[in-house]
This record gives C-alpha cells, structure tokens and sequence, in this order.
C-alpha cells in the first residue's frame, strides 16, 4: 500500500510540475507573440501617442510663420477682420513690390549684410584673441580685469548709448556703417564663451608647440584656434542673429533711410495712424530670407557649434 502511494504521489506531483512547465511555456509564447505583433506591425501606442504630442507641438511652433505669409498675401481688410480670415480670397503677390514703393529695400538691405558681416567678423577675432589670453596667459590682475569685463553683461546696453552716441558723432560717423559696428564690435559674452572654451583645453598641446620653438601667438593662431572652430561657429551664429536684428542702435545714429538697415527700415512702416500690416509681414519675411537660407545650408555646422558651445536649452 506504502508503494501505491508514493506512486500515486509521484504521478500527482509529475502532473503538477508538467501543468505548471506547460502554463509557463504557453505565457512565454503568448508574451513572445505580442512583442512580434508590435514589433512587425508599427510603433507602440507610447510612440504614437508621443508622435502626436510632437507633431501638435512642431504646428504651434511652425503656425507663427505661417500666419506671416498669409497675411502678407492679404489685404488689409481680411487682416484686421473679425472674425479672422485663415486664407485671403485673392493673393496680392503686389504687397512685396509695395515694399519696394515705401523703403529703400535693396539699399538698406546691402548695409545690413555689410553690417552683420563687419560685426561677426570682428567679434570673432577680438573675442577669440581676448577668451585666449585670459584662459592661457597670466599677467597682472586678469581675475580681476575679467570680472569687471563681465560686470558688463548686467549693464544695459540703454544705459551707455548717449556717451557712446557722442563719441560716434565726435568721430564724424554717423550715417556711416562704422558708426553701427565699432560700438558693437566687442562682446563681454563671446569673450566669456571663448575663454571657456580655451580653458578646457589640455596644457600639452602648448608645451608641446613652445619645444617646437613656437611664440604665444603662433600656438595661439596654429594650434589652439583651429581647435576652437565650434565655438567660433556658436559665437557667429549668435551674433549674426544679433547683429541682423539690431534696431536701436541702427535707429539712434543714423538719419538717412538709405543708410538704415533693414530692422529700421521695417519699423518705419509703421505708421502714426495707420499700418499696413500685409506691407509690414512681406518686408519682414524678405528680411527674414536670407538668415533662414544660411541657417538651411549651414544646418549642421549650426547644431553642432551650438551643442559643443553649451548653449543648449
């Protein structure tokens, strides 16, 4: 009887380990087949729901823009209507020559370019000589020296622009490109964000130019500048940006319209009493044109100065 039982038991206990194999084996499968399903037949509900969020979000971000080329295709009437209109009933291609009728455009624009271009050019070499010297040479109070250079960055800049507007005027530059950029020529930022840069940078690489007979400014201009190449890009794009939208100081030093760039020129049409809006969206997104073709062309160098810079958001 003793040997019926332990056979019997032995059988039951077989059959439960069997039955429990077996529920574990069907759930693996079951689990493997919905990792296929979703696998094989697209994103998971999370990645489609975030494709969502993402896509609302792109067409908030984008709808601005978009806005601005529909009025400019407007009248003035379907722009100030209420309730809106999302879409005029005729396009007026005729407001971008109206530009042309109101401002100086092609000349304003060519001070703009040659504005921009003087100012990126000169805070790139100014700002990248200075960051250099106060990361890598020593010499009597540099802490001190720096911490009054950034002391400006909590000034504003209205707070300085009479003295300098009569320095300007002394010199005889007003109306005149160089009246607009010396002034802004420097930047207590750019040289901030240079000297971070060079300062992060390995000391071998200049002990190692110096045994090769190299002065201060040949490490500097052959070795340690080529190396800077993504923060000069973060500090142009930032300044390019800066130097195309300035409008006071363009404003306050120049009289003439065709010597204005172009942030002026666009203010100027608004009026005392009445804006033409649809006038005003064309001449800003002409404006806006040629900063957005060298951000498409220059895409990548864009996203990576600003990322090695540390500008990110």
């Amino acid at each position: 009887m003793t040997d019926a039982t332990t056979r019997r038991g032995g059988a039951d206990g077989t059959g439960t380990a069997d039955g429990g194999a077996s529920d574990g084996a069907r759930r693996a499968r079951e689990l493997r087949r919905k990792r296929r399903r979703g696998a094989g037949g697209g994103p998971s509900t999370s990645n489609a729901w975030a494709h969502v969020v993402l896509s609302i979000g792109g067409f908030i971000m984008v709808f601005p823009f978009l806005w601005q080329v529909v009025m400019s295709l407007s009248s003035t009437a379907e722009v100030t209507s209420v309730p809106p209109t999302f879409w005029p009933e005729e396009l007026r291609f005729d407001n971008y020559v109206e530009v042309f009728r109101q401002v100086p455009f092609l000349d304003q624009f060519w001070v703009s370019v040659r504005v921009t271009v003087l100012t990126v050019v000169g805070q790139v070499v100014l700002c990248s000589m200075a960051g250099y010297a106060f990361a890598r040479m020593r010499f009597a109070a540099s802490a001190t020296i720096f911490a009054v250079m950034l002391s400006i960055l909590m000034i504003p800049n209205q707070a300085y622009l009479i003295p300098q507007y009569q320095i300007v005027q002394g010199l005889g530059w007003l109306d005149t490109v160089p009246g607009i950029v010396i002034p802004t020529i420097f930047s207590a930022f750019g040289t901030f964000l240079m000297r971070q840069f060079f300062v992060n940078l390995p000391g071998e690489l200049e002990e190692a130019a110096r045994l090769d007979g190299a002065n201060s400014f040949q490490i500097f201009w052959r070795v340690m500048l080529p190396l800077a190449r993504p923060s000069i890009s973060a500090l142009a794009i930032v300044t390019t940006l800066a130097a195309w939208n300035n409008l006071l100081w363009p404003l306050v030093v120049t009289s003439r319209e065709e010597h204005r760039t172009l942030s002026v020129g666009i203010a100027s049409l608004n009026g005392q009493y009445v804006i033409d809006y649809p006038v005003m969206m064309a001449a800003s997104l002409m404006a806006m044109a040629p900063i957005l073709i060298l951000f498409i062309v220059m895409q990548r160098r864009v996203i990576e100065g600003l990322a090695h810079s540390g500008l990110k958001g």
